[in-house]
């Protein structure tokens, strides 16, 4: 038979390509996978959540390689994808199309910000691909998406309440919180009213655009109803140049931030003065449990940040997960992944633990790095600690974890 020429090689793997192109994503995804298991990370590694992003995917990928090293799960190596979202619902969507139609990835896990994930969520649950995130938006897990998405970060009900709570104990009652706009405003708005007004309190919300290059205007607005406790409710970038035009208007009460605003970032990028006393709530990592200890071990770094550990686990979750279904598919990881924490199950740690026991025939019990990995039927996580802190002399001090 004579060798093909060029024109026929080209044709003979277009052909091949065209056949491909019309079968199924699942068995597309299968032939992809042949060699191997594709799993996507869709990170921050650039934008107002660079500073989360990096860290993530370096968890994720020592526990790819970890469990790689021991011989992968169901046989087979897995192919970690990783992919910058930029912080940028746009870009995601680009990302995460590139993941499941050239990659044929079985999941995408590590998303931080809640607007990246409202943005590749469809693409997700369209194509039957888990995604896994660490995005507190009440809204996200009340999509459509039949049971593809999951985050271990608690809701923005639950972050809500805590900072009303918090409020409350220091004595105010008179809040206003200034917040760029984002899918969980609303619901930030309401469950902290819900808790000051139980003790006779108010809150105004304004909302602002989170490029501008002066807040005055709304800095003006929020004061001059003499509050006793400022709420920031943004993200670097325009913390930054909030809390700027917070000190310069002579604003002497009490602020409180998202510690994912409120970090070693912003504090080092403005002058002391202005980010002195605030007070910052972030979902605190389980600093007692063994996979936090691990993982400490894992990425050689004393204390991981809670977005660092909860990407630990989503790939923990997923690659037990496959290995329970004994598929690696993501409608089976879906109908897996609350079995990988069976309450009276054999304790685990990590997934190489975790997938030697369900080889031999054992129900296991993964708690987190992050805490408990235990969801609703809409993919929330049931419940997780909150960590207290507060600027001092410049630096961030703990003041509890409750």
């Amino acid at each position: 038979m004579p060798t093909p020429t060029p024109r026929r090689r080209f044709l003979k793997f277009s052909a091949s390509g065209l056949l491909l192109s019309a079968q199924p994503l699942a068995l597309q995804r299968a032939f992809a996978q042949s060699g191997g298991i594709a799993i996507g990370a869709l990170s921050p590694l650039s934008g107002s959540g660079a500073q989360y992003g990096p860290p993530m995917q370096k968890a994720i990928a020592a526990v790819i390689k970890e469990v790689n090293d021991a011989g992968g799960v169901l046989g087979k190596r897995i192919n970690l994808i990783t992919e910058d979202c930029q912080t940028n619902p746009e870009a995601a969507v680009r990302a995460a199309r590139k993941l499941i139609d050239i990659d044929h990835v079985s999941a995408i896990i590590g998303l931080w910000s809640s607007p990246v994930t409202q943005a590749a969520a469809p693409l997700c649950w369209e194509s039957k691909t888990v995604i896994a995130c660490a995005s507190g938006a009440d809204g996200l897990t009340l999509l459509p998406h039949q049971g593809y998405l999951f985050r271990t970060q608690p809701t923005t009900t639950l972050q809500g309440r805590k900072f009303g709570e918090f409020a409350l104990s220091q004595n105010a009652k008179k809040l206003v919180y200034l917040t760029p706009q984002t899918p969980f405003v609303q619901s930030m708005t309401d469950n902290i009213t819900k808790a000051i007004a139980s003790a006779g309190g108010t809150v105004t919300t304004i909302v602002y655009e989170d490029k501008k290059a002066t807040y005055r205007s709304e800095v003006d607005r929020a004061l001059a109803g003499k509050p006793d406790m400022l709420i920031l409710g943004g993200y670097v970038a325009d913390t930054a140049v909030l809390v700027k035009e917070i000190y310069r208007a002579g604003f002497e009460g009490k602020m409180v931030a998202f510690a994912y605003a409120v970090n070693k970032q912003l504090i080092d990028s403005v002058p002391k003065e202005t980010v002195e006393g605030i007070f910052t709530i972030a979902p605190s990592p389980a600093e007692g449990s063994g996979a936090y200890t691990h993982l400490k071990q894992l990425i050689g770094q004393d204390n991981p940040d809670p977005y660092t550990c909860q990407a630990f686990d989503h790939a923990n979750l997923v690659t037990m997960a496959m290995a329970i279904a004994k598929d690696s598919s993501g409608e089976a990881i879906k109908n897996a992944i609350r079995r990988v924490g069976t309450a009276g199950g054999e304790p685990v740690t990590d997934a190489v633990a975790g997938i030697k026991a369900i080889a031999a025939g054992k129900t296991i019990d993964y708690v987190g790095a992050s805490g408990p990995c235990k969801f609703t039927p809409i993919g929330d996580v049931v419940d997780a600690q909150f960590r207290y802190e507060q600027i001092k002399a410049g630096k961030q001090t703990l003041l509890k974890i409750a």
